[in-house]
């Protein structure tokens, strides 16, 4: 009797224990699979399609762009983070939308800052100003004009967003694109504050950051914010006090996040 409580026991903590990967794969299987070849180079993306998807009318589209912990080829880890607020019945209710996560290969990263650390182990980030895309960005820039092309995609309801490596995308995006995007949200991210001007006006922006971020110091955060408002602009700019790198939990818990983008057009 003992031995079969025993095994009960170990099963029921077994399946406790697989049951965050099984949801988190039910929410995975939502998104299909896609790809875009550019030359060489393969960009792998998950799209999610609104509910009762009609060919014949035209949606927003939304770019998410995840963090480095998420490179790689397998065309799953970018859906981490995020993917749970987009699948949520009253959003997709409300704001039917098409809603691309690509992946970063594992030998790029989004933008072209340059990273090393300091003395203490410390990350530092070096924004460039302008530069070359990296292979990442440049297949990226491919897929954007690809779903532009679209016949079912709103080109006045184009937006972008980010977390971290991906934040730092955003921030690239809008300068190479500046007519293309409605809106944009970037959380715990970063740029070059001599980019700021090619965009200031032209994209409405949502910062994000943890007062505490160990990874992407806040003051990233806070120097484009400044720097977004000398050129003219009026970011809204929401810094977590007791936050670390993790802010994008609750900038995707924000319940205007996605009411505040949507209302955007071109």
């Amino acid at each position: 009797m003992r031995l079969k409580k025993l095994f009960i026991t170990a099963v029921l903590g077994a399946m406790y224990l697989a049951l965050p990967t099984f949801v988190q794969a039910q929410v995975n299987s939502a998104f299909d699979r896609g790809s875009f070849i550019n030359k060489t180079d393969t960009l792998a993306y998950r799209i999610l399609f609104p509910k009762k998807f009609d060919p014949t009318k035209k949606y927003p589209l939304l770019f998410v762009l995840h963090g480095a912990g998420e490179r790689g080829k397998d065309n799953n880890a970018q859906l981490k983070y995020g993917p749970k607020l987009f699948l949520n019945d009253t959003i997709r209710q409300d704001y039917p939308a098409i809603v691309i996560f690509p992946q970063c290969p594992a030998n790029s990263f989004w933008s072209n800052v340059k990273a090393d650390t300091s003395a203490t182990g410390k990350w530092q980030f070096h924004f460039q100003e302008g530069g070359e895309p990296t292979s990442a960005m440049t297949s990226l820039l491919g897929l954007v004009d690809q779903m532009l092309d679209k016949p079912f995609v709103n080109k006045k309801q184009v937006y972008i967003g980010g977390l971290s490596m991906g934040g730092m995308g955003t921030f690239e995006m809008l300068r190479r694109k500046p007519n293309t995007f409605a809106a944009a949200f970037a959380i715990c991210g970063g740029d070059n504050t001599n980019n700021a001007g090619k965009y200031a006006k032209k994209v409405p922006l949502w910062i994000f950051h943890g007062a505490k971020d160990s990874v992407v110091p806040v003051d990233h955060s806070e120097v484009m914010a400044a720097a977004l408002k000398e050129a003219g602009a009026d970011p809204k700019f929401t810094i977590y006090p007791n936050t670390d790198h993790n802010s994008w939990d609750e900038a995707f818990a924000e319940p205007q996040l996605l009411p505040w983008l949507f209302s955007h057009h071109k």
